[in-house]
């Protein structure tokens, strides 16, 4: 017996919510609830939850998980790290954000609700699934990390993705009545703006300015004959500092890019040296006087001073 075609609201729902739909929907789209039952029956849909459909039987995607956590406490959209994602693993909780106005919705396993104030003003419907506006979502997810680490890497990660700015998150926050870390927060978003973009350069941003050296120039654009490359700091033409983000470079074409970079630097006359988590987050004095020592080698004329710390080697 051929299958009965769906009416045009109904397809335009399914291809607009990743196959996902509530039955209030399909009602006020046109079918009936027997139209529901034998779909279920002939397994055309199946249930995600009570009063939220798929259409088809096999394992939902994060991205139907996702709708049918935002369609299940309507309106609502996506929160924090999951208006962040673009995909996750099915067991992962997913994060969803309410009006604050409203009553506290029923506990549904696998997700977690948040109660926003202005909800309207910070939230784009008119994405699939609707989330947050990403500068919120950033906020939200920095201001809740476990660990300072954990937050600059959500703070540098979205500058770093070109999907929003330092500017942009600043202007987001200032916005804010309430929001934990607010200070900190604000002085991370201010490194950002100067040309830090990741953990690490923010690391070694501020055990730079801990012993009085020179500001470096970061980010800064360079032709070579490999392309345009961007250098994460360099003091002068002759002494590039680089920030090594990779404990272990998971492609080869990442590590072959920089090596291309470092023959580059040492064709034009200047020296390399690249750093990683452990010298600047480990031994972050130890390494400083050994970038002074670098820096002196090459020519450079620097005045330093010790840290705040007793031990700390750097004269």
């Amino acid at each position: 017996m051929p299958r009965p075609p769906l009416p045009d609201a109904v397809s335009d729902l399914l291809a607009r919510q990743d196959g996902v739909i509530s039955r209030a929907q399909a009602l006020e789209a046109g079918l009936q609830q027997h139209d529901l039952d034998r779909m279920r029956r002939r397994r055309e849909w199946s249930l995600l939850r009570p009063g939220l459909f798929v259409d088809h039987t096999g394992e939902p995607s994060w991205r139907q998980l996702a709708w049918a956590a935002v369609l299940g406490h309507w309106p609502a959209a996506l929160f924090g790290a999951s208006a962040v994602a673009e995909a996750g693993g099915p067991d992962e909780l997913i994060h969803v954000a309410i009006d604050r106005r409203r009553g506290r919705p029923r506990p549904v396993p696998g997700v977690k609700v948040h109660f926003v104030c202005r909800l309207d003003e910070k939230v784009r419907w008119n994405q699939s699934p609707p989330r947050m506006r990403y500068e919120e979502a950033v906020l939200d997810v920095a201001a809740a990390a476990g660990s300072d680490l954990d937050a600059i890497a959500a703070l540098a990660g979205a500058c770093g993705s070109r999907r929003t700015t330092a500017e942009r998150l600043l202007d987001a926050l200032a916005a804010r009545s309430r929001i934990a870390r607010r200070g900190w927060l604000e002085s991370v978003l201010r490194d950002a703006a100067d040309g830090t973009h990741s953990v690490l350069e923010h690391g070694y941003l501020a055990l730079e300015r801990a012993h009085g050296l020179p500001r470096a120039m970061r980010q800064h654009r360079e032709v070579t004959a490999a392309g345009v490359v961007y250098r994460d700091a360099t003091y002068g033409a002759l002494a590039t500092i680089e920030l090594d983000g990779h404990a272990v470079h998971a492609r080869w074409e990442q590590r072959e890019s920089d090596l291309a970079r470092d023959l580059d630097t040492a064709a034009s006359g200047g020296t390399t040296v690249r750093l990683g988590y452990h010298q600047v987050y480990g031994a972050g004095c130890t390494t400083i006087a050994k970038v002074v020592a670098f820096l002196r080698s090459r020519g450079i004329t620097i005045d330093v001073h010790p840290c705040t710390d007793p031990a700390c080697p750097v004269t």
